[in-house]
């Protein structure tokens, strides 16, 4: 099975779904909540999947905003649409358990304790 097969299986993209709902968070651009997110996935579902696999995908920009900092300052953070973020989580998913053996032991920036 290919690698994306693997990400575009109904399995995986359900536990994505799922770890993005659970996560919660504010909406992108496109203004969608999770559970709205969740709904039109699974509507438009093979749809998505199509353009996937013929390349013709857009993710949607993402929103800037700023966040305060604790010291005062202000700090920027990207906010995916929710549709994004599924796709992003569903190919974490697969590539992560690949790579993580590829690791140091002792490298732990940035990395999910597994």
């Amino acid at each position: 099975m290919e690698l994306l097969d693997k990400v575009l299986s109904d399995h995986n993209l359900i536990k994505a779904i799922d770890k993005v709902v659970k996560n919660g968070g504010s909406a992108g651009i496109d203004g969608m909540s999770v559970e709205e997110g969740r709904e039109y996935f699974l509507k438009h579902k093979d749809e998505i999947i199509n353009k996937l696999k013929t390349r013709t995908y857009k993710p949607q920009p993402v929103k800037r905003v700023e966040i305060p900092k604790p010291d005062g300052g202000l700090r920027n953070l990207g906010i995916p649409c929710i549709i994004d973020r599924i796709l992003q989580q569903a190919i974490n998913q697969v590539l992560t358990p690949i790579y993580e053996k590829q690791f140091c032991e002792y490298n732990y920036g940035f990395r999910e304790v597994l």
